[in-house]
């Protein structure tokens, strides 16, 4: 890959690491599911206005509404409320042994021993995680560990679903999500019309960040190397993003970095490593 992309997917994992930072300070500037809600509305406004969809992709957008929009991303700030950042982003990264296994059991996709070691690797991480300080309460755990079980979920429905282009899934799946978080702060959250008038740069600039640079300029970015270049060069990139969050917690939050975390999110991106990457010899072509 020329220096040039690869900075460019060095950027995008930055930019994705640093919204885990983002949301933290944003969830405690402003109600969790009211923030996620604006967040959709402002991605829907920058986005639907120049995208159609087809009656064919309208049910397969419905379904992801609910299992990305509605479960995944709210769950994710609720959960990155009460975790640190780099442990959140290591568990929200068990979407991939999610991933695997379902593919197995719904898709049919053989488990190689290679495979099978990456699930041992990552499920063993998040056990050493576990016996560490840095580990949030059950909730908060179990809120990231569904996260990354819905991101799976969605991922094999994209499968499944016909050709949806990125910029249009992510629009559309906003304006659909709109309304189940809305009706989430609604239910669950209080005082919303205070919240947003006490709201500062943090809660304000999550909003922004998380919908304009997370979800539509990273992702563009990352789209167009997947475009330019085999998926084997490009997806190991993503391994690092973990890395990069459990840094800049340590330089931006003070998160610690106790021996639990270091050697268990070792093992959480080794076993990712280890189901992503093909090892062997290069193909032609590849």
């Amino acid at each position: 890959m020329p220096l040039r992309d690869l900075l460019l997917g060095l950027t995008v994992i930055a930019i994705w690491a640093l919204n885990i930072i983002v949301i933290k300070l944003g969830v405690a500037d402003m109600p969790p599911l009211l923030l996620m809600t604006l967040r959709f509305m402002l991605v829907a406004a920058l986005i639907v206005p120049f995208t159609r969809i087809t009656r064919e992709q309208l049910p397969w957008l419905l379904l992801l509404s609910v299992t990305f929009g509605g479960l995944h991303f709210p769950l994710l700030f609720l959960g990155l409320g009460e975790a640190e950042a780099g442990t959140g982003a290591l568990l929200v990264q068990m979407g991939t042994p999610f991933a695997t296994l379902l593919a197995a059991l719904f898709l049919k996709e053989r488990l190689n021993l290679r495979r099978w070691l990456g699930l041992a690797l990552s499920f063993g991480g998040v056990v050493v995680l576990a016996g560490g300080p840095s580990l949030p309460s059950l909730l908060p755990t179990s809120l990231l560990l569904a996260s990354a079980f819905f991101w799976a979920v969605s991922n094999l429905i994209i499968k499944a679903a016909p050709t949806i282009s990125p910029l249009t899934l992510a629009g559309w799946i906003a304006l659909f999500a709109i309304p189940q978080v809305a009706l989430g702060t609604w239910w669950f959250e209080a005082d919303q019309w205070a919240a947003l008038s006490r709201a500062g740069w943090a809660g304000w600039g999550a909003v922004f960040y998380t919908a304009v640079m997370s979800s539509i300029v990273a992702y563009g970015m990352w789209y167009r190397l997947l475009q330019k270049h085999p998926v084997s060069r490009v997806v190991p990139l993503s391994l690092l993003m973990p890395v990069f969050a459990v840094l800049l917690g340590m330089w931006l939050l003070g998160d610690p970095l106790g021996a639990n975390k270091l050697f268990g999110g070792l093992m959480v991106v080794a076993g990712l490593a280890v189901i992503n990457i093909r090892f062997g010899k290069k193909r032609k072509g590849a």
